[in-house]
This record gives structure tokens, C-alpha cells and sequence, in this order.
């Protein structure tokens, strides 16, 4: 009976991502960069290597790019005041852009306080995250399910 129960959650689950998915509005991206200074050493994970694979996936999804948002030096987890960041939500508040496009959700935050405000953030203003690396997409219950688990991971 369990077993019934599961597939019958995931074919919901996978019914309500075909739905979203067909029934997306236009996505305007505020892409969204960062490094801190541990991270600045890591290959691949450079501003303009972030920049570069940003730009292709919102190229390749037909994704609108409104502007480029850039933290330099500063760590994601806890409640830093990050300059580009609250640049970006203000213009998502403005409506100037609907969709955060970044590469990993560490990138974004590390901490699950502040991915839950940034969820209800979303909700409350009609805006999406989409992360090239971590196949997150917060337009769908799924997507919010992975991205709750994956904070907690990059939390530790």
C-alpha cells in the first residue's frame, strides 16, 4: 500500500511540474554572483566563470536578462548584508526582474533561516529562483522540497 502511495505522490509531483512548466510566464533574470575569499581559490567557481555559465543556461531556457548582480568577498552563511543582493531583491520588488538565476543555492545562502525568508520572499512578490547546478526551480512544490534539503546540507 506504501508503495502505491509513493508513486501516486511523485506522479503529482511530476503532473504539477509538466503543468508549471507549460504554463511558465517570461522570465526576466537578475543574475546573481558571488565568491567569498575561500572560495575565490576553487576552480570553477570564479565571478566570470559564474557570469559565463549564467548567461548560456538563460540563453538556452530563453530566459530575458535584466542585469548582472555582483558580492565579491562575501560569505552566504549567515545574514551578511550583501550590497548586490538587496540591490537585487529591491528590483524584484519593483518588478523589474522575476527570476534569481545563480549557479549553486550556496551561492545564495547557507543558512535555512534565511533560505525560508528568501522563499516567502519569492511567493510573496510572483518571482522564481532557478540554479543552473543544482536543478532548482521554486515554481514548483518539488523544486522547494530539493532546495529545503540541499540548504541544510550546505549549512553544516
Amino acid at each position: 500500500m506504501s508503495i502505491v502511495l509513493i508513486s501516486l505522490i511523485l506522479l503529482t509531483l511530476f503532473l504539477l511540474d509538466r503543468f508549471d512548466y507549460m504554463s511558465e510566464e517570461k522570465k526576466i533574470a537578475g543574475l546573481y554572483i558571488r565568491v567569498s575569499t575561500e572560495d575565490q581559490a576553487r576552480e570553477g567557481f570564479s565571478l566570470p566563470e559564474q557570469e559565463k555559465r549564467l548567461r548560456a543556461m538563460c540563453e538556452y531556457k530563453g530566459y530575458e536578462i535584466y542585469k548582472l548582480y555582483k558580492d565579491a568577498g562575501i560569505s552566504a552563511k549567515t545574514c551578511n548584508y550583501r550590497p548586490a543582493f538587496e540591490e537585487l531583491l529591491q528590483d524584484i520588488k519593483d518588478k523589474k526582474c522575476n527570476t534569481i538565476v545563480v549557479l549553486k543555492l550556496d551561492r545564495l545562502t547557507r543558512s535555512v533561516y534565511d533560505w525560508e525568508n528568501i522563499l516567502k520572499f519569492l511567493e510573496e512578490n510572483d518571482a522564481y529562483l532557478d540554479c543552473a547546478n543544482d536543478d532548482i526551480n521554486t515554481t514548483n512544490a518539488n523544486g522547494k522540497m530539493i532546495s529545503r534539503i540541499l540548504t541544510s546540507f550546505s549549512q553544516q
